[in-house]
């Protein structure tokens, strides 16, 4: 259910300029991107051996980010197809980014919000636990800098990049 957290962000709305580190190397602003680009925020993701945040299985929506991720990975081609760049945006530090690129095979780049300098230009939703505050996952459909659509929420993660999808290939 629509809690009214993302109510400020809207088609439309310029993106901040604000370049953040991506796995791949390279600083990116999306702000600045030519074309369209689908950012999947999501809130944290795993480390094989390594605990969950306190009490991340009580929490609605926290759970998820690998399926989610594997799915854009999954239909990768199919959005490169649809001219549109795939990302992941986490809080995260760069080195668990690397990690989780890595492991889960990602052929897109995550980048890190890690000081939340774009989260908060954007007043973006999150939740906070163990002393901790997370973003809320949605996703951001952009074009030339200004969001074309929001998803928020997600209630499904690992069937999100279909939905993803399908509205790109509605609209295209």
């Amino acid at each position: 259910m629509d809690d009214g957290a993302l109510d400020q962000v809207t088609p439309g709305t310029v993106l901040p300029h604000v370049a953040l580190p991506a796995t791949d190397g390279t600083d990116i602003a999306p702000a600045a991107l030519p074309g369209r680009s689908i950012i999947a925020v999501y809130p944290w993701t795993g480390r094989p051996g390594q605990p969950n945040p306190p009490h991340w299985d009580d929490i609605p929506g926290a759970h998820g980010s690998t399926p989610e991720l594997e799915g854009f990975r999954d239909l990768y081609a199919r959005f490169a197809r649809a001219d549109a760049r795939i990302f992941g945006l986490s809080p995260q530090a760069h080195d668990d980014q690397l990690e989780a690129v890595e492991r889960l095979r990602l052929p897109f780049p995550i980048l890190s919000d890690a000081e939340g300098v774009f989260a908060e230009a954007l007043a973006l939703p999150t939740f906070s636990t163990g002393g901790e505050s997370y973003l809320k996952r949605l996703t951001l459909a952009v074009s030339d800098g200004r969001v074309e659509w929001v998803f928020y929420p997600v209630s499904d993660p690992a069937g999100h990049a279909g939905e993803v999808l399908h509205w790109l290939e509605t609209v295209a």
